[in-house]
């Protein structure tokens, strides 16, 4: 049995102390009954039959993505056994029919692990996200995650999260970023849901092939979340997140990264894929040399290079103009091309 690090809990923080302090430090916390006055909360306190009859009362006939793991999955919605496909199956399904179904799997022994994941509330379920709002997010689009006892391995997002549990009960495990490396992650451009994930069980890890996971579960956190309770998750924390009952339910807020709905693009992976491109060829002392490029103009950890560069001259380490930034823009697209 491992020994996760605590993460900070707070119970009556103001959006503006989380913006100006917590959001900043990049580190994760938890916010007790951050929204149990939501109504979505009090009906998913009462029953499971509740939460859903409260769901379909904006129901509005439209299909949403559903997944479903086998019984022979172990609740993981993850890669096949040699990466070639995913173990589960997925597809389109009306909301009223899928709510149906988890409330009847609960009094199964055997049962497959079905989630309807990623899902908009506004699109779905008009008028869902107006009852159950956030004054830290009045106009953040709320993304709904439902299912019954679920695994889905560790992972990062590429913006900021709030994940707020409000049905059910959920275990994160969160890794920080520096720990990318001792959870071998899978593939960057074949994924189960949209994000690498870490390879190894994290409930029976396989340290013969990867010793290194040792490291990465000494400097691990873990908090479970009852309904009402939220979690922020930096950008880039890896997260092994664990549904621990036959009816669940998550909303959460993405803001200023890659996973934010219009984001512009390039998104930061879409810079490590043509770094990978770029790079592929050089010899580990080239790379290496590249590495201070990257650490002084990018990541600046010495002196800014803006700070003596006179501000005619900086263009993109300076202010960028919409006409720059399309320009720039304009001219990788031509570069790619060849």
């Amino acid at each position: 049995m491992n020994t996760y690090k605590p993460i900070a809990e707070y119970h009556n923080l103001s959006a503006q102390q989380f913006f100006d302090e917590i959001a900043p430090a990049q580190q994760p916390i938890v916010i007790r009954n951050f929204s149990g006055h939501w109504p979505l909360v009090a009906a998913a306190k009462k029953s499971p039959q509740d939460f859903a009859s409260y769901l379909l009362r904006f129901y509005t006939g439209q299909k949403a993505r559903i997944f479903v793991a086998p019984p022979a999955a172990n609740k993981r919605f993850f890669y096949n056994d040699d990466l070639t496909d995913v173990n589960y199956i997925s597809g389109e399904e009306r909301v009223d029919l899928f709510l149906g179904r988890l409330l009847e799997l609960m009094d199964r022994e055997i049962y497959p692990a079905i989630s309807m994941q990623n899902s908009s509330p506004s699109e779905i379920l008009p008028g869902l996200s107006d009852e159950n709002s956030s004054v830290f997010f009045p106009a953040t689009e709320q993304h709904l995650w439902v299912g019954n006892e679920g695994i889905v391995s560790a992972h990062y997002d590429g913006a900021d999260n709030i994940a707020c549990v409000v049905a059910g009960k959920r275990r994160f495990t969160l890794f920080p970023p520096d720990q990318t490396g001792n959870l071998y992650p899978g593939p960057l451009n074949f994924t189960p849901a949209g994000a690498p994930v870490s390879l190894v069980d994290l409930y029976a890890p396989d340290f013969e092939r990867y010793p290194l996971f040792k490291t990465a579960l000494a400097n691990a956190y873990s908090v479970e979340l009852e309904p009402g309770d939220a979690i922020f998750i930096p950008m880039l924390w890896w997260h092994h997140v664990e549904s621990l009952a036959k009816v669940n339910a998550l909303i959460n807020y993405w803001w200023n990264g890659s996973a934010v709905k219009g984001a512009t693009s390039p998104s930061p992976i879409d810079s490590l894929n043509i770094a990978l491109l770029a790079m592929r060829d050089l010899t580990p002392n080239q790379r290496n040399a590249w590495r201070y490029m990257f650490d002084h103009y990018l990541f600046k950890q010495g002196i800014d290079p803006a700070s003596y560069i006179p501000e005619h001259q900086q263009h993109l380490l300076g202010k960028l103009s919409l006409d720059y930034v399309r320009a720039i823009k304009d001219y990788f697209i031509e570069k790619l091309k060849k």
